[in-house]
């Protein structure tokens, strides 16, 4: 068996290009799908996947650890870059969507079979719909309340908010206690079985993350995610020892080298690499091998498109300390015009049942996809009153 070509497939997606890889053998109807979805790098992807096609084209797909080496260790530069990692996962994916069809068995059952029923899915605010997540103001904490109703209302039992707003390094009370009252007023909305998660994204300074995470203890949070920049290693390993909620960080580190520093430092209780940026499904099961021998789980960051998503599920099926999927299911309203799914979803709980399909368990419509070409993703600025920049 040879790959004859390795093709990406760009579909707008509003907040994001989904990076569709196609790789095609020379086997009649044998197609693998991988993604490799990096927001506002669309071009410099689809470019890193047409430099490593030439590793690629003419070897054998099922080659799958050696194709991977390949791809990281030549052209003298290792592939721990974003652009380069996300390049070498949307291939990997599309490998071993391969392996698993040309043997007729889901990609879990190639990682020695499922150790758990089902994988449980939590959702963002709004579904992921870009006004609703990233657009609600802090200072509106009804809205917050209103949002993990209906996260509830489509059978979600767990959910992600941003209620940390943009900031400067150091900041007043105003800002923290806004993130309270949000924190207060979904927790009132939906009681204590239902977790909610509150992700920073890395708005805040090592001590203003301190400063959130203390004072949104007492809500007992699922996790508490990204307290500060991943440059700050020492600083999340601080807020993790300060406080008794559960940290998570990891999804923008893009080798298993990264999470070792992370895991050495003791730096969260929840790690999240990223499928589609942390060098494929190669990549992030060894970096689940090693949160495993430090009792740290694992929840992978997946708010990109379907194969995304898929491949998650499939990791989650064989994974030991696999914990949570992210899902985004309402960010564009034909996100499943585009997919045929081989999953089963219960909607009461939005629990993941195995199926059959081989592979990744999905099939990509390519008309579909070319009804949303390729546009120019909205910019993010983010600036504090005094005009200086901050994250977003």
């Amino acid at each position: 068996m040879k790959i004859v070509s390795v093709e990406t497939r760009v579909c707008h997606a509003r907040m994001r290009n989904w990076v569709f890889v196609k790789i095609t053998t020379d086997q009649p109807g044998l197609i693998g799908w991988g993604e490799a979805t990096l927001e506002w790098h669309t071009r410099s992807i689809v470019g890193a996947i047409e430099d490593l096609s030439v590793l690629l084209v003419g070897e054998d797909p099922r080659r799958i650890e050696y194709l991977w080496q390949m791809m990281y260790r030549q052209h003298f530069w290792h592939s721990n870059g974003i652009v380069r990692a996300t390049a070498v996962a949307g291939i990997d994916l599309a490998l071993w969507d391969i392996l698993g069809k040309s043997l007729g068995v889901p990609c879990h059952e190639l990682w020695g079979g499922r150790v758990r029923d089902y994988v449980r899915l939590y959702c963002h605010l709004g579904g992921g719909k870009m006004e609703d997540f990233y657009g609600t103001p802090v200072d509106e904490a009804k809205r917050f309340g209103e949002l993990a109703r209906q996260a509830v209302e489509a059978g979600f039992t767990a959910f992600k908010s941003m209620p940390v707003p943009e900031q400067m390094p150091i900041e007043g009370v105003r800002p923290v206690k806004a993130a309270e009252a949000c924190v207060a007023a979904m927790r009132e909305a939906v009681g204590d079985g239902v977790d909610i998660m509150v992700d920073c994204h890395a708005r805040p300074s090592p001590q203003m993350g301190l400063v959130f995470a203390k004072a949104l203890e007492p809500y007992n949070l699922y996790f508490f995610e990204e307290p500060c920049w991943p440059e700050h290693m020492d600083g999340i390993a601080a807020v993790q020892r300060a406080v008794k909620t559960p940290i998570a960080t990891g999804e923008r580190l893009c080798s298993q080298f990264a999470f070792k520093e992370l895991l050495e430092k003791r730096a969260a209780s929840i790690i999240q690499p990223d499928i589609t940026h942390c060098g494929g499904l190669s990549e992030t099961r060894r970096v689940a091998a090693m949160a495993n021998a430090y009792g740290v789980a694992v929840a992978p960051h997946n708010p990109q498109g379907p194969v995304s998503t898929a491949a998650s599920i499939e990791f989650g099926l064989a994974t030991p300390n696999y914990l949570i999927c992210e899902a985004v299911h309402q960010d564009v309203p034909w996100r499943d015009d585009i997919v045929s799914w081989g999953f089963r979803v219960e909607k009461n709980g939005r629990r993941v049942y195995p199926g059959t399909r081989a592979g990744l368990g999905v099939e990509i419509n390519e008309a579909e996809i070319a009804k949303h070409p390729f546009e120019q993703e909205l910019p993010r600025r983010s600036f504090a009153p005094d005009g200086s920049v901050v994250d977003w």
